[in-house]
C-alpha cells in the first residue's frame, strides 16, 4: 500500500482532520509520514510592497506561524506514537500546488493527504481552494479529508 505519506497543515480544523487521518493511515500501513507547511504568499497580497517584495516583518511572521504549525502537527504525531520528519516550504512566487507537488515528488511520496473546507460559490472563487490545487498538480495519489458539511 502507501510507504511515503506527506501531510500538507495549516493548522485549521480541516487540516487537523487530515493529519490524524494520515497518520492513523501510517499506523496501519507502517508508512513514513512528512509534514509539509507552504508559506503561501498569495494568501498575503496584502503585505507586498509596490516592488513586489515582502516586508521583512511580514515575512519573518509568516515564517514563524508556520513554524508554529510544524511544531503543533508534530506533537500530534508524537502523540499518536508516529515518527515524522517535516519541512517548511518557504517557495515565493509558487502556488501552494506547485510547492506542495514539487515536496511530494523529492521526498518520494506515494500519497498526498490534505483537507478540504470544501468551499462552494463565491467562498471557493474569493479563497481558492488549496486541496483542488494539490489534486491538479500532484504527481501521486491524494486522499481529501472533507471538513463537515453543514
Amino acid at each position: 500500500m502507501f510507504k511515503r505519506i506527506l501531510i500538507p497543515v495549516d493548522g485549521s480544523d480541516t487540516s487537523n482532520k487530515a493529519l490524524v487521518a494520515g497518520l492513523q493511515m501510517a499506523r496501519e500501513t507502517s508508512a513514513s509520514v512528512r509534514l509539509v507547511h507552504a508559506v503561501n504568499e498569495m494568501a498575503y497580497l496584502g503585505g507586498i510592497d509596490p516592488y513586489g517584495t515582502y516586508s521583512a516583518d511580514l515575512a519573518g511572521m509568516m515564517r514563524e506561524g508556520g513554524a508554529k504549525v510544524l511544531t503543533d502537527a508534530m506533537a500530534v504525531a508524537q502523540s499518536a506514537g508516529i515518527e515524522a520528519s517535516q519541512a517548511l516550504l518557504d517557495e515565493p512566487g509558487k502556488r501552494l500546488g506547485e510547492t506542495v507537488a514539487e515536496a511530494a515528488k523529492l521526498w518520494g511520496a506515494d500519497l498526498v493527504v490534505v483537507g478540504s473546507h470544501g468551499r462552494r460559490g463565491i467562498g471557493r472563487v474569493l479563497l481558492g481552494s488549496g486541496a483542488e490545487q494539490i489534486l491538479r498538480h500532484a504527481p501521486v495519489a491524494v486522499l481529501v479529508i472533507r471538513s463537515a458539511v453543514s
